[in-house]
């Protein structure tokens, strides 16, 4: 194994040779024999030990065992404890998950700290197939199914290609000794009972379950780098990008083969999971909307709309006091400026008689009910309606803000100005008002 190992680095990961790396190290016997060889192949590194406190006196006892492993390897090493029930609870998430993000933020902090390249994690063949029979049981895309990536940023799992019987057999060779984590016996977690009860019955009726599982987990990768090919071509075809979020369009969504399959590759990443749904928004009324935790998508006339869920924006309200040339909001800039005459006139850019303004100014979001005079146009006009004639999608609607003064509309920011706030005298004082983000 030690000669198996060797080669992996020097031709899988050559760039570890010159690199400074801290190893992950529990104490058992995978990251123990993952030490032995990092040490074996020369490997510049050091060991950080995560205490979780979650078995007692069992726990002060394997990090007691990962100090003096670190002697016996003359390596730096170090320690942090963590009292993770109460992280878990404060999260609401489960223990498991809880160690995970508490380790793998340590890992960070210290390869920030202290300049490591990589961080090396001792996962290997077994993990891999209990990783997959995880997502196969509770339901997964194939992604999935693709398994733990050997590189992932700066974590970097070298013993991925040994199964666990090659890791106990080097370690039993060697003489090496490791500690026994207890709650690995036990068949109340999810991976302790594929591990324990499922893995081995498939083991009998195929012995050679792991190398079986590679080739088919090798296949299952070369075709989601193929999907992923066809899905690069697609998207220049479909999605585009705005200032709100993204647009895909209906049209050629229509007409490419497995329209469904390719809205799942396309908004994976955003957290939808009703994906009929998802699909059905393409024949949908103009309004539907379709929510994950974090987005929705929106169908409009001629494209689905993906934006981030409202934010607590509409509720805020600015107020602009008399005198102030410059005022930065959160929302954007707006310049005062008194002026002679009226020159370049925009959408960002408007001019009043600077009389009718009453002080302190608002600025808000439209609500329903609002109403205003547009200028060049007769009569009042709802907000409502005029943004249905300027054929606004809901997050255009929901981005304009309103300038006004005494509870009356001075301006839709950058699309018109109140008419009742116009010059009709030239004796009149004028005050240009500019937007910019």
């Amino acid at each position: 194994m030690e000669k198996a190992f060797k080669n992996l680095i020097k031709t899988q990961f050559p760039y570890l040779c010159e690199s400074k790396v801290l190893l992950a190290i529990s104490g058992g016997v995978d990251s123990v024999v993952l030490a032995y060889l990092c040490k074996a192949a020369k490997l510049q590194f050091s060991m950080a030990h995560c205490n979780f406190n979650l078995r007692g006196e069992e726990s002060d006892t394997d990090e007691d065992f990962v100090l003096q492993l670190a002697d016996d390897l003359e390596v730096e090493v170090f320690t942090e404890s963590f009292d993770t029930e109460a992280y878990a609870k404060d999260a609401k998430i489960s223990i498991q998950m809880a160690a995970r993000d508490l380790r793998y933020k340590w890992f960070e902090e210290l390869s920030t700290a202290l300049s490591f390249d990589y961080v090396l994690s001792a996962h290997h063949a077994n993990d891999n197939l209990e990783t997959f029979l995880i997502n196969l049981i509770r339901g997964t895309g194939l992604e999935g199914f693709t398994g733990i990536k050997s590189e992932n940023d700066k974590i970097i799992r070298p013993l991925l290609t040994f199964s666990r019987k090659e890791i106990e057999a080097y370690a039993l060779k060697n003489k090496l000794a490791w500690r026994e984590d207890s709650s690995n016996v036990s068949t109340k977690y999810v991976r302790n009972k594929i591990r324990h009860q499922i893995i081995p019955v498939m083991e009998e009726i195929n012995p050679q379950l792991l190398e079986g599982f590679a080739h088919t987990q090798s296949h299952l990768n070369e075709s989601l780098s193929l999907i992923d090919d066809y899905i690069g071509l697609l998207y220049s075809e479909i999605v585009s990008k705005t200032s709100h979020g993204y647009e895909l369009k209906i049209e050629v969504l229509k007409k490419i083969p497995n329209t469904k399959a390719v809205l799942f590759q396309l908004l994976k990443s955003f957290g939808f999971s009703e994906w009929d749904d998802v699909n059905d928004l393409l024949d949908a009324q103009a309004g539907k909307m379709v929510f994950s935790e974090t987005h929705r998508l929106i169908k409009d006339r001629e494209v689905l709309i993906l934006t981030e869920k409202p934010s607590v924006r509409k509720n805020l309200i600015y107020s602009i006091a008399e005198g102030e040339d410059i005022v930065m909001l959160p929302v954007g800039k707006f310049t005062f400026q008194e002026v002679d005459k009226i020159t370049d006139i925009s959408n960002h850019t408007i001019y009043v008689a600077k009389e009718t303004l009453d002080f302190p100014l608002i600025l808000r979001k439209w609500q329903e009910g609002d109403f205003f005079y547009p200028f060049g146009m007769k009569g009042k006009k709802k907000l409502s309606d005029f943004f249905k004639d300027k054929k606004l999608s809901l997050p255009e609607k929901e981005d304009c803000w309103l300038l006004c003064s005494n509870n009356k509309i001075i301006w839709v920011v950058n699309h018109r100005a109140d008419a009742r706030f116009a010059i009709t005298d030239p004796s009149q004082e004028i005050m240009k008002i500019t937007y910019s983000l």
